[in-house]
């Protein structure tokens, strides 16, 4: 389903939520400083924030279901070749990879913010350095809604302007197998679905978007099956004036 929604008819529709208070930013996750590339202007209103859930950001970003399926395949080829040894070593370094990737998700996570304002989208994140990616909403063409569980989702932003953030910058949270114009990602966040929604209400202020809340599909298992996807909603393209405005920012902190 996709909809569009001008600035009257989703305000009219979907009132804002209340905002957070400023300060509590720097007490929940990564700290900004003050710096204004993360951290939202005293006139700015926040309203949302969050992180990934830990145990879904390992499953879906770091795959540690797939690779640990596949460990477990190779263990019960070994033994059923009789080659316990063989066995032995699949499981250990299965073992020694699974608990690297879900440290790496646990400190993934541990080290995101993400914070939604009315005017923008803030991404704190970075392991081993922090970068504090700025994002305009008024860039942002359409908010797709990948649900993962009963609760949580990942939200790709598709966005335009001439400077375009690059994968690695993002990664992981970034949507995968999208390298010539990188969508930045929120994963596995809480109320994925409502969240999606906010930022098209938020965005519409702007001009139209699409708001597509239907199961993203990766460009990896889409190919070989282009005949059966359904044909695309166009969506309104926001007016001229909004278009052509400096890009997105972001840099280490």
């Amino acid at each position: 389903m996709a909809l569009n929604a001008s600035a009257g008819a989703a305000a009219a529709a979907t009132p804002l939520p209340a905002g957070f208070d400023h300060s509590d930013l720097e007490n929940d996750g990564p700290k900004a400083f003050g710096d204004r590339m993360g951290t939202p202007a005293p006139d700015e209103k926040v309203l949302w924030k969050g992180r990934p859930h830990r145990a879904l950001l390992a499953r879906t970003a770091f795959h540690t279901r797939l690779l640990g399926a596949y460990f477990a395949a190779l263990v019960v080829i070994a033994l059923a070749m009789g080659n316990t040894n063989a066995a032995i070593v699949a499981a250990v370094l299965g073992t020694a990879l699974l608990a690297l990737l879900h440290t790496l998700a646990w400190l993934s996570a541990r080290s995101t913010l993400y914070i939604l304002t009315d005017s923008r989208l803030i991404m704190r994140i970075g392991m081993a350095i922090e970068t504090r990616i700025n994002i305009p909403l008024k860039q942002v063409k359409s908010a797709h809604l990948r649900l993962r569980s009963a609760d949580h989702g990942d939200i790709a932003l598709e966005l335009e302007g001439e400077r375009l953030l690059g994968t690695v910058l993002l990664w992981p949270h970034v949507r995968p197998w999208i390298y010539a114009h990188p969508q930045p990602m929120l994963r596995a966040v809480p109320d994925a679905a409502g969240l999606a929604r906010m930022i098209a209400d938020v965005r519409a202020q702007f001009g139209a978007i699409e708001r597509n809340l239907t199961e993203i599909k990766d460009a990896a298992s889409q190919a070989g099956q282009t005949g059966s996807q359904p044909a695309a909603i166009p969506a309104r393209i926001a007016p001229a004036h909004l278009r052509g405005d400096q890009g997105l920012e972001g840099a280490p902190a």
